[in-house]
Order: structure tokens, then C-alpha cells, then sequence
């Protein structure tokens, strides 16, 4: 069969950008190439933008509650549908079928929480603020708004934006990672079948060329990111500068801290899937454990077993939990961060680098790894890995743990692990994270709270999610209103 060319979607139509370069869409765990998709040229977003900015009157005087009719079709089309989602996850991204689908539960639970926009979008008002005059707030959309998303998350992170923008009655442009354009393909197609008007909803494919042309295009008037934080960055200054709102998120280095009073078994189990899950490839994997007195040997025993012993392979296959890294590149750019990092003195106690998979020869596998006796003021115990390497450090006190906790520049996620309330408290009061752990491995808010993060892990003011998500997509109009008694004698 003929590898597919992926589409567009622009005004409703399903078309191929004129011009445009192409680049394979690979599978991590055979590298044979899935599909082709187009690198957009700036032409191409401009024509894409402009549907979107003409579908948006329209769409910004549908009645909220007609609105969100489409997003409840498309809770039950998802849900429909999320088996094949869940294989086209797997094949383009890597990660296991469990890990597909749980991921995609999450994008679901944002598309029902966006549901409520009749009520989240709310406004306030106050009568007689002066005698005779009233004052009302109201939220209406800002216009025409784009999402750029990365490749681990294809399914879900796409919706930590989409459906409240939607919601709120914005038109939504689409840029998923061109490594992982399959999933979007669906989901937009989804979208059509939900009843979303021609132009509401867009999806361009594309690079850097791309992301700029969204970034500059005058019409687009919010960006929401997820990436590392040097893109983040980039995106944040580019797109402020142009004028527009922006949210952006980015890397992460996150801390767990393992008390000796801990059950240790319950957090090696839960620390080992939070490091490992996704081959360590998400903003919220735990990448740094530091042990507490006499936590170490019972812990530092049990984390290498799990490593040794968790079973790596091809993601739609029975029995395994964790799957390939998503290319040949980012597997050498791990092995050489290891590398850096046993030259700054740490001690390899589970090496994954070189192991193999049975059948999957090509597939770009890497197994667990733990590193110790790392310098915790050193390169390695500081740089975003994203893959499945856990490094471990060491603490006499709680208090000594938390600072090395706070020494870093990331603040997206830490976690404690222990028995202790009063600790636990200390700890999540002192902590410098926006997302906080007590025995939870992975610290995913629910999508009616804010996904956090602190310093280098987000740029911006509003965060993705809940409430945070409408604010971002509305901006807020006072009315200030006098009708003098004079006036209404007339009538």
C-alpha cells in the first residue's frame, strides 16, 4: 500500500498546501515510515488564518449554548472512536496502548469540563454602583487563536486548549508536532462530524516556518505551547512582542523526595512508573529522587529492580509497560547526556543503553537507567533528560532534601513521598513547584484545576485548563450603564 500524504484542514476543506516540502512520520519502534505530512509554508497559515478570521463573526454570535452541543458530540465521538486513536498513538508516538488511552481519557475530561462554558464564561455585576448607574462584566472570545503542541502527548494536550477556546467562541488553529500528525488527522475529522462550522476549527501541519507564520500573522490573537523551555521561550518573546497573548510551557526536572517513614514498596512502584512511563517522555515523569537517611539502600534496591526487570518492547504488544524513545536522535542525545553525567562522578546502577528488543531491531529502544552519586550542583543533575533515566541523590533532612529540591530552574512538578501529615505540609508549603505530589508519582490536575508550573517550566500568566483557560480565551468588557428617570417619562 501507498505511504498517505496528510492534509490540512482549512475552511472546512481537506487539501494539500501548495509547495510545501513533506517529512516522514516514523514509528519509534520499527522505524518504518506511517504516513508523509506537509511543512506549511507561510502562504499556507496565511490562507488558513484568514478562513478562520471569517468563520468567527459567525460563530461568536452563536449562543454559548448552542455551542457547546458540538463539544458534547464530540465527547461521544471520541469515546467512539478511541481505540483507533488509542493504535494511532502507539504507532506514531511509541508509547504503550494503556498509556495511549489513559492519555486520551484526560483529553476527554477536558472537552466535558469545556462543556460548562455557559457557566464558566460567566461574568458579574453589581446594581447602583452610583445612584441611578449599574455596572456589568462580560467575557466575549478574542478572535481567531492557535495551539502549537508537541509529540508525546498528540492526543491530549491538543485538548487542554481546543475545547475552551471552542467553548468560548474562538476559532482554533491547529500545529501539532510533525512528528505525531496522524492523531490530529482524526481528531479534526471528529471535529467536522461534531458539527463545528467550516473554518471554527483548522489544522495546519508544518515546522518552524510554520510556527512563525502563526506566531507574526496579525489575526492570530493567542498562542498556547507545549515543548521544551528554549522553545517556549522563543515562542513566548515572539509572540508578546507581536502583540498577542501567550502561554507557554516548558521543560521540566522533577524532584520526588522519599522519606524513610515512606511504605517503600507502594513508592518504588509508583516513582519506577512515574520515571519510566512514556520512556520518561512527559513534563510530569519524576527524573531526580532524593532519599531521606535511611530511605536510600531500601529504596535505591527496589528502584534498580524495577529497572531491571520492567519489560520494553512495541507498544501494542500484550504485557508491556514501556515503549521506545521517539527517535533515533533523541535515544543518542540520552546516551550522551549519561554519558556527560557518569563523567561528573555518577555511578551506573541500572545501564539501558545498548539493550535490545526481540524483533524490533530498528525500533530506537532504550531501557530503563538509574544513575547515582550524582553532583547535585553539577550539569546532569540540572538538564531536562526526557527519556527514562532516573538519577538518585541524598539527604540527611527533610530540610536539606527540599533544598535541593528548590536548587534548580524548572518548577513544574514535586512530589513527597511519606506517612507523615506534618511533613507533608512542610513540604508542599515551602516547595517551589506548581504542580505538587503527596504519595502521587505524576501530579496531573484534574482539568477543573490548572495544569501549573513555576520558573522555567512556564512562561505566561494563565495556565492550560479549568478556569485558567477560559480566562485566557475571553477578554473581559465593563459596561457602565445610566438610564436617567428623566428618560423613561418620555415613553
Amino acid at each position: 500500500m501507498a505511504t498517505p500524504e496528510l492534509l490540512n484542514l482549512v475552511g472546512g476543506e481537506w487539501r494539500r498546501p501548495e509547495g510545501a516540502d513533506r517529512a516522514p512520520v516514523t514509528n519509534p519502534a520499527t522505524a518504518e515510515t506511517l504516513a508523509w505530512v506537509p511543512l506549511s509554508p507561510a502562504g499556507e497559515v496565511d490562507l488558513t488564518v484568514r478562513a478562520a478570521a471569517a468563520a468567527f463573526p459567525a460563530w461568536r454570535d452563536t449562543p454559548v449554548g448552542d455551542r457547546v452541543q458540538s463539544l458534547f458530540r464530540l465527547k461521544a465521538l471520541m469515546e467512539r472512536d478511541i481505540v483507533e486513536l488509542s493504535r494511532t498513538i502507539t504507532l506514531e508516538c511509541g508509547k504503550t496502548y494503556a498509556e495511549s488511552e489513559g492519555e486520551l481519557r484526560r483529553g476527554i475530561e477536558n472537552v466535558e469540563v469545556a462543556s460548562g462554558m455557559p457557566s464558566l464564561m460567566q461574568g458579574y455585576n453589581n446594581e447602583d454602583v452610583a445612584r441611578g448607574i449599574d455596572e456589568h462584566l462580560f467575557r466575549q472570545p478574542l478572535g481567531v487563536v492557535a495551539g502549537i503542541t508537541p509529540f508525546n502527548f498528540p492526543g491530549m494536550i491538543p485538548l487542554w486548549f481546543m475545547p475552551y477556546a471552542l467553548g468560548a467562541g474562538n476559532c482554533f488553529v491547529l500545529k501539532p508536532s510533525e512528528r505525531v500528525p496522524m492523531t490530529t488527522q482524526h481528531l479534526m475529522r471528529l471535529c467536522q462530524e461534531a458539527g463545528f462550522p467550516d473554518g471554527v476549527v483548522s489544522l495546519v501541519n508544518g515546522g518552524k516556518e510554520t510556527v512563525d507564520a502563526l506566531l507574526d500573522h496579525p489575526q492570530v490573537r493567542a498562542v498556547s505551547f507545549v515543548g521544551s523551555t528554549p522553545v517556549a521561550k522563543y515562542i513566548y518573546a515572539r509572540a508578546t512582542a507581536n502583540g498577542k497573548r501567550a502561554q507557554c510551557q516548558g521543560g521540566a526536572k522533577n524532584p520526588a523526595i522519599v522519606l524513610p517513614d515512606a511504605d517503600m514498596d507502594m513508592s518504588t512502584r509508583i516513582l519506577a512508573d512515574s520515571a519510566f512511563g512514556c520512556a520518561g517522555q512527559r513534563c510530569l515523569a519524576t527524573s531526580v529522587v532524593i532519599t531521606v537517611g535511611e530511605a536510600r539502600e531500601a529504596f535505591s534496591e527496589r528502584i534498580v529492580d524495577d529497572a531491571h526487570t520492567r519489560r520494553v518492547g512495541f507498544g501494542l504488544d500484550d504485557g508491556v509497560q514501556m515503549g521506545p524513545v521517539i527517535s533515533e536522535a533523541s535515544r543518542e542525545r540520552i546516551h550522551g547526556l549519561v554519558d556527560a553525567g557518569v563523567r561528573e562522578g555518577g555511578r551506573l546502577l541500572a545501564d539501558g543503553r545498548g539493550a535490545t528488543v526481540d524483533g524490533f531491531a530498528d525500533g530506537y529502544f532504550l531501557h530503563p537507567t538509574v544513575v547515582a552519586d550524582v553532583d547535585p550542583h553539577g550539569d546532569f543533575a540540572h538538564t531536562e533528560i526526557f527519556g527514562p533515566v532516573l538519577t538518585l541523590l541524598h539527604a540527611d533532612t527533610l530540610d536539606d532534601a527540599i533544598a535541593l529540591a528548590n536548587a534548580r530552574a524548572f518548577g513544574n512538578q514535586a512530589c513527597l513521598f511519606t506517612t507523615s501529615g506534618a511533613a507533608a505540609r512542610a513540604f508542599r508549603h515551602q516547595v517551589k513547584a506548581g504542580n505538587v505530589g503527596i504519595n502521587l508519582g505524576v501530579a496531573a490536575p484534574m482539568a477543573y484545576f490548572p495544569f501549573s508550573g513555576w520558573g522555567d517550566s512556564f512562561f505566561g500568566d494563565l495556565h492550560g485548563q479549568g478556569r485558567h483557560a477560559v480566562e485566557f480565551f475571553t477578554e473581559t468588557k465593563v459596561v457602565i450603564e445610566r438610564w436617567p428617570s428623566a428618560w423613561s417619562r418620555r415613553f
